[in-house]
């Protein structure tokens, strides 16, 4: 398929304004493509999008794809509040050169299959008909996007190329497979059982901070090499665990800050912060770990 493997939900560093720190930023996108990522989630959950200014998201969309130079696929994350503010952010993805663009279905107020579809077929037609892919976060969205429910999206909206699936129900993972499209797992301690049911990859925010950990199991898994992907996984979790042991925004944050000597900043309030000891406390349990690299 044209969008499988490993594909980071990346962070959005920010300085203390909120404004979009690009430098940072660019250094993230190479330090990923060089430990085995395939592409990249831009500006989604991890990327504190619902927060950052729409200005600045359409920067990020271009920082990423300039810095990859087509090294890996960037599906640029355009979902907003109404539909007017995703077409916005959709057509500027589109001509800054994404390669596909997502969106999480319309939130707060709570839509049926209707409205969804025009949501997103607007959204869809604001960026030229570029390759479409369904974010299911059902737990922040209200909304469950199920395999039937894809299907009608899908005959509707004809370039619809998958779903980022980070809902709760993994048994709907093979009937979204089932529909031919790029079903790409949500969770980072989900991946080798995902591929297994033929999902096409993994994206997720732990990736981001150490790639290479998630790269491995999808080289062993595709090499046929099924014990050592398990043993890769079990790595895997065990520093995904520990993200989540503290808080995903700005643990992420704070291990790529140590890792690449650059600083990343804070997530943006109301998420939660990290205190001192905190950081040092994160950084210090994923050392012991003895899994990746720090500079």
């Amino acid at each position: 398929m044209e969008f499988e493997g490993v594909y980071p939900a990346i962070i959005t560093p920010l300085d203390n304004k909120n404004n979009f720190k690009e430098d940072e930023f660019r250094k993230i996108v190479e330090f990923n493509i060089n430990s085995g990522a395939h592409g990249f989630w831009v500006s989604g959950g991890t990327g504190e999008s619902v927060y950052v200014d729409h200005n600045e998201i359409k920067k990020v969309i271009k920082s990423s794809v300039d810095q990859s130079q087509n090294r890996a696929k960037i599906i640029a994350h355009v979902g907003a509040i109404t539909t007017h503010k995703a077409q916005v952010l959709a057509e500027s993805a589109a001509n800054s050169g994404a390669h596909a663009i997502c969106a999480v279905p319309p939130f707060f107020y709570k839509p049926n299959i209707d409205t969804i579809i025009n949501h997103y077929k607007a959204i869809s037609e604001a960026a030229g008909n570029i390759p479409f892919f369904v974010y299911n976060l059902p737990q922040s969205t209200g909304t469950e996007i199920t395999p039937q429910i894809m299907k009608e999206i899908m005959t509707a909206i004809p370039n619809t190329a998958g779903l980022k699936h980070s809902g709760p129900a993994f048994t709907d993972l093979k009937g979204f497979v089932d529909l031919n499209i790029s079903c790409f797992i949500g969770n980072a301690n989900l991946m080798l059982p995902a591929l297994t049911l033929g999902a096409s990859g993994c994206i997720d925010g732990p990736l981001n901070a150490a790639p290479e950990l998630w790269s491995d199991i999808w080289e062993t898994f595709k090499n046929n090499e099924f014990n050592k992907s398990m043993i890769a996984q079990d790595k895997a979790i065990k520093f995904s665990n520990i993200i989540r042991d503290f808080d995903m925004h700005a643990s992420i944050k704070e291990i790529i800050s140590k890792r690449l000597n650059i600083n990343c900043g804070n997530p943006i309030l109301p998420l939660p912060q990290l205190n001192n000891d905190e950081k040092s406390k994160l950084i210090t349990d994923v050392k012991k770990l003895n899994l990746i690299d720090f500079n």
